[in-house]
């Protein structure tokens, strides 16, 4: 059986170690992408969770949450996002968008490895 997986549309150095430790932990596999295409692609082999930085100036993060909630055979994986917390309207957006979880950075942090346990079906 094959690992579950996890794609994160993540630039910021310090949350991709960050993930994939919690993910390693979890015993998922997790693969950061660095385009909309990308991530849009590696979707169709039904990730469990993808997570989008929403401050990711290399993809337009909320288009790609869009595009992908728009896809009546990607919308049913789990969207998590993740931003500052002083950015209300851009989070308020990305709910629209729909993601399925919209987190401040330091919550997206503190809970991380509960939130990959999760859809790892660890309990």
């Amino acid at each position: 059986m094959h690992k579950k997986k996890v794609l994160a549309a993540v630039e910021d150095l310090f949350f991709t170690v960050k993930i994939n430790d919690a993910a390693k932990r979890a015993g998922l596999d997790v693969e950061f992408l660095k385009s909309e295409k990308d991530v849009l692609d590696r979707a169709k082999a039904n990730p469990t969770l993808i997570i989008v930085d929403l401050n990711n100036a290399a993809i337009q993060p909320l288009k790609l949450i869009t595009k992908l909630k728009g896809n009546s055979d990607l919308k049913q994986i789990s969207v998590i996002s993740y931003l500052s917390h002083v950015q209300g309207e851009l989070k308020q957006k990305a709910h629209e968008a729909g993601a399925d979880m919209v987190l401040a950075r330091s919550a997206f942090s503190q809970n991380l490895s509960q939130i990959l346990k999760r859809h790892a079906g660890v309990r």
